[in-house]
């Protein structure tokens, strides 16, 4: 098991199906910078317990890492893998992983959103703390998001050139649809030509193109979201139409 730490792509493996959707929908986000994919098992541990873990937990950590590392390399995509078996608090080590990371994900899953309000203690702790993106993929997000419809709000935030170039990249990256929720849409499109653009009012949640379903696969937002990512099931009233029920990227300056 390698523990070495360079620039990546970080996922934090927890043994659960999420995870490792998470895990394969961050390969070509590893493959796209040319950095190795990191999968990280954090064994829990209370502030300032004592004594190594036992070897149940370091055998149940073993597996999980083995069988997110068995579905990467099983879609023979051609990505650098790393492991690493860590100890402590989850969220605040996977917080200092993404101090080294270009890219912070996390599985979630489907039933946790809207859950009164939330989608997790963990998730919403990387989202509000990270030191990089932080990538919160829900179910079947590896196969949904190829091909299938990326959104991005255009607004007055100083962020919001990066929160829309990530998530043209996205687009270009996947194959998917970028759907641009306002009316400046112009320069984007001359920036990217090779990336499908669709045109939706702002504030309306209704696409211009009608041969498209609304169903958002992946939606990507600044920093304005950190501090709120934790109540997602709340936002009903984001531009983002179905954000709560979807993967989010969130982009970091």
């Amino acid at each position: 098991m390698s523990q070495l730490h360079c620039k990546s792509v970080v996922v934090g493996v927890d043994g659960s199906r999420s995870a490792i959707n998470a895990a394969t929908w961050a390969i070509d986000e590893a493959i796209s910078r040319e950095m190795p994919l990191r999968l990280v098992y954090v064994i829990p541990r209370e502030e300032g317990a004592t004594g190594r873990p036992s070897d149940w937990e370091v055998e149940r950590g073993d597996r999980a890492l083995g069988q997110a590392e068995g579905a990467v390399q099983a879609t023979g995509k051609p990505v650098e893998i790393e492991t690493a078996l860590l100890s402590g608090d989850p969220e605040e080590v996977l917080i200092n992983e993404s101090q080294d990371a270009a890219l912070l994900c996390a599985g979630i899953s489907s039933h946790i959103w809207g859950t009164e309000g939330s989608l997790g203690s963990t998730a919403a702790a990387l989202a509000a703390g990270a030191h990089c993106p932080v990538a919160l993929i829900r179910g079947d997000a590896a196969e949904s998001t190829a091909h299938g419809v990326i959104t991005v709000v255009l607004n007055d935030e100083p962020d919001n050139d990066a929160v829309v170039h990530r998530a043209m990249e996205e687009g270009r990256l996947r194959k998917a649809t970028v759907r641009q929720i306002d009316r400046r849409r112009s320069s984007w499109v001359r920036r990217y030509p090779d990336v499908h653009v669709e045109l939706v009012a702002g504030g309306t949640g209704v696409t211009f193109d009608e041969n498209h379903g609304s169903t958002v696969d992946l939606a990507v937002v600044g920093r304005a979201d950190a501090d709120t990512i934790a109540a997602l099931g709340e936002l009903n009233c984001h531009p983002i139409p179905g954000y709560p029920d979807c993967s989010v990227l969130l982009v970091r300056q």
